[in-house]
């Protein structure tokens, strides 16, 4: 289903305050259409889209025999046809205006197996291709397709991982920062690919994981 819910009163008034308008529209963006009206939604209330950010995503954990086909096409469906739906819909209005940024949210398991999470592994992994098969299209044509790999941050997703104390002991002797990731983390990088300042990078998917990879 698709449709458009309303901010909390103090959150529009602040962003008013700021001289920004806002629209919160909401859907299930596993499905096709959904993805579609969403972006064009968004382009009829402001005019244009200039920024979208891919990061809906959901992860199921079991051992690879015993992973559902339903597990498998929700998380297909979630965490990968939704960045090509979204970026392909989105990037029509941006190729027209000649100008656009598109972050999608890769992950550790863009490079890396996992364990237990086959599909999530898979999805991840084909975002990160999708990025650059969008980027090498749209790169001279002003519209950027980067993505974010951010390593064990503390979330929903992981709290099943933060809760076991062995596999968060190990997880945490692997990290060079020493902690699991926050947040607020994540910020400085989406407003870097978001700006003017990464106007020559093109499918580069930036790690940001407290050094994991490094290890």
């Amino acid at each position: 289903m698709h449709g458009s819910s309303q901010l909390p009163e103090a959150t529009l008034k602040q962003l008013e305050s700021m001289g920004t308008k806002a629209l919160a529209l909401v859907g299930d963006v596993g499905d096709a259409a959904v993805c579609e009206r969403l972006v064009e939604d968004t382009v009829k209330h402001f005019g244009h889209i200039d920024i979208l950010v891919n990061n809906a995503g959901t992860i199921r954990r079991s051992p690879a025999i015993e992973h559902s086909e339903e597990d498998w096409q929700t998380l297909l469906d979630v965490n990968l046809s939704s960045v090509f739906r979204l970026t392909k819909h989105a990037g029509k209005h941006m190729l027209a205006q000649g100008s656009g940024k598109i972050i999608n949210i890769a992950s550790l398991l863009t490079f890396q197996g996992g364990i237990r999470v086959p599909s999530y592994a898979a999805a991840k992994g084909g975002v990160g291709q999708l990025t650059k098969a969008f980027a090498n299209e749209w790169a001279a044509k002003g519209v950027n397709v980067n993505a974010i790999a951010p390593g064990y941050f503390a979330t929903d997703n992981t709290e099943a991982l933060q809760n076991d104390p062995e596999r968060s002991r190990q997880i945490l002797e692997r990290i060079p920062a020493g902690r699991w990731g926050e947040p607020e983390d994540l910020g400085g990088a989406a407003v870097f690919l978001a700006s003017g300042a990464s106007n020559y990078v093109h499918g580069h998917v930036l790690v940001v994981d407290g050094g994991w990879l490094n290890r």
